[in-house]
């Protein structure tokens, strides 16, 4: 969708084109005017928006550029000149690792159970969850694996962190992200979702180089509003020899030997000072630069759609890296966790084995330290997973080199209920709000314009023109005869009325078919485009809805498996229950709670992937 919604911007060709096509030359070159359709000035396509194109996950875009060029009345889109802008945000649900845009959901395992969402007390209008860039958000601790290897959040306890109320304090040893340097200045605090999304939204180099893109439409639209205005052509000279050419001034005979030609007597040779002049005032061309004014006007608009696309798009990345490193921080928690209950059990193991007793083996030693160190192995991963969010937090914030970025800690379940508006709520807030179909609805506006500019094309243009032509020779007699001829020293003055057009009927019949092609093709589009995003917005809403039915199962299913843990820890302590129990019961926790805190950060990417979708920002009140 991105890639056909930015390509709308070719329908302002009439700024670049039109701005010295509409305007009167008194010279004998081709007309270039609006209107008078020379041949080769065919229009440039505003885009297509395919079905296969409609706003969809992981889609990319780039404007296109259009190119000024005199006589046309349309600018080129130019294919290849600009970076792409990054993929588009992914689903909710898990995919796989080469799906772009889909890196923070990568940690998500299994089909989220469809179900209705609660009635209660948090809006999805002040979404608390955003986005991560394609790629860089994931830890690639997170993937989920059974027995306490994925990092998981359950809510208690604090290892490999600060203590809760200390936000984004780090614990001594803990790796530090890739390229900060012990000698980097932190900033004056943490940073909370609201800040860094605010930071991704007005620093990120994709938002500067839209706000770039946006002033070149603004220059643009300036440009076709003085199309009207005249175009001074001025030229001065001076050159020389010039031979000797004296006469009586009133255009007689040569009146000095020197002045005759045919010999090489060139007397007291001079210099010769020259200027000519001359311009056109466009007074009437039956609405042309009005309609080339009005489309002009839709080129900031379409600017402006395409930079907050943009920003959006920051903001949702942003919320998702700030998700994705919660997520590995909750991981090594858990991991921190479930190592001291194991590490507890084969202390206790160990007892029982020096006291012969009949209750344990050698082999549960063996089983204890298998799960031990298979949760050992798993926190490189979350730790690498987290230093690999960070890298990606610093990067969409646009840090300096010395600025060490801290996150606040934030714990991924939400305590209150999540009231998430039903789906005909959030379709209406997207129709209203999202900035593709503000631009798609301005290349309508401007397309139209091209149709009445080619429909009027077969109408002369009138204007004013005016000329001078003032020369001096230092060698030669200035005439004083009306009559007489003067290349020397001539002063000439001109003003009149012109009018200008062209006949070639044929083509300006097909360039105005062309036209109306165009305006049909982009209607067509507008149609595709709000289907899509219809699609999109369900697509989401549905997502979410599974996502927090699904967090909300595996919250109590994590509760029960820590009751069993616990009840089966201390049957164990107590000497009535074995091994193949208590490790059964830390498996179960382990791996609950690491779904759990997966599922909470589906339900909070979730949140800020509807407000994307409907044009909100993520993490800020509306």
């Amino acid at each position: 969708m991105g890639r056909e919604v930015s390509r709308v911007v070719a329908v302002v060709m009439m700024i670049t084109g039109g701005v010295s096509g509409a305007q009167l030359s008194p010279t004998t070159a081709p007309s270039n005017a609006p209107g008078t359709g020379a041949p080769g000035t065919g229009t440039a396509s505003p885009g297509t928006l395919s079905p296969s194109s409609v706003p969809m996950p992981g889609n990319s875009a780039t404007p296109a550029t259009p190119q000024s060029g005199a006589g046309t009345s349309s600018g080129t889109p130019t294919t290849g000149t600009r970076s792409p802008l990054p993929p588009g945000p992914a689903p909710v649900n898990a995919a796989p690792a080469s799906e772009p845009g889909n890196a923070a959901q990568r940690a998500t395992t299994g089909t989220p159970k469809p179900a209705s969402a609660s009635p209660g007390a948090q809006d999805i209008a002040t979404p608390p969850g955003s986005t991560g860039k394609a790629g860089a958000t994931t830890p690639p601790g997170a993937t989920g694996r059974a027995g306490a290897a994925s990092p998981g959040a359950t809510g208690e306890g604090e290892a490999a962190t600060a203590p809760q109320g200390t936000p984004g304090a780090a614990a001594p040893g803990r790796a530090q992200a890739p390229g900060s340097t012990a000698g980097q200045q932190p900033l004056r605090e943490p940073l909370t979702l609201a800040q860094l999304v605010e930071r991704a939204r007005t620093q990120d180099a994709r938002v500067a180089e839209a706000t770039a893109e946006l002033r070149k439409f603004q220059a643009l639209y300036m440009q076709a509003k003085w199309a009207w205005f005249p175009k001074f052509e001025v030229t001065l000279g001076v050159g020389g020899p010039i031979p000797e050419a004296r006469n009586n001034g009133l255009g007689g005979p040569p009146t000095t030997k020197a002045s005759l030609e045919g010999d090489w007597d060139f007397g007291h040779v001079g210099v010769t000072v020259f200027s000519t002049g001359n311009a056109v005032l466009p007074l009437f061309t039956f609405g042309k630069f009005a309609a080339l004014e009005k489309a002009g006007a839709q080129g900031p608009i379409v600017g402006g759609a395409l930079r907050e696309r943009v920003r959006a798009e920051a903001g949702f990345q942003a919320a998702q890296a700030y998700y994705g490193y919660q997520l590995a921080r909750a991981g090594l928690r858990q991991l921190e966790d479930v190592s001291k209950r194991l590490k507890d059990a084969s202390e206790r193991i160990d007892t029982l084995l020096k006291e012969d007793s009949d209750q344990v083996s050698k082999v549960d030693t063996y089983k204890l330290g298998y799960f031990r160190e298979l949760v050992e192995s798993q926190r490189a991963s979350a730790v690498q997973g987290e230093q690999f969010a960070l890298a990606a937090i610093r990067l969409l914030a646009n840090a300096g080199p010395d600025e060490k970025v801290e996150v606040v800690a934030e714990e991924l379940p939400l305590q209150d209920e999540v009231r998430i508006p039903d789906l005909e709520t959030v379709l209406k807030r997207a129709s209203e709000r999202r900035p593709e179909l503000k631009a798609v609805a301005a290349g309508i506006i401007a397309r139209e314009q091209e149709v009445f500019i080619r429909e009027r094309s077969f109408y002369p243009d009138l204007g004013l023109a005016g000329f001078y032509d003032i020369r001096w020779t230092s060698s030669a007699t200035r005439q004083r005869s009306p009559f007489a001829y003067d290349p020397y020293n001539e002063r000439t003055l001109g003003l009149g009325l012109v009018m200008r057009g062209t006949f070639d009927i044929p083509i300006k019949d097909a360039q105005l078919e062309q036209a109306r092609a165009e305006l049909d093709k982009l209607h067509a589009q507008e149609q595709t485009l709000k289907a899509g995003i219809q699609l999109e917005v369900t697509q989401v809403h549905g997502q979410l809805v599974a996502a927090y039915a699904r967090a909300r199962s595996l919250t109590e299913a994590e509760r029960n498996a820590r009751r069993w843990s616990t009840a089966a820890y201390a049957a164990f302590d107590l000497g009535t229950g074995d091994t193949r129990e208590l490790v059964d019961a830390f498996s179960a926790l382990a791996q609950a709670s690491a779904e759990r805190g997966k599922s909470w950060h589906d339900v909070r990417v979730g949140l800020a992937s509807l407000a994307r979708v409907t044009g909100a920002v993520p993490g800020a009140d509306e």
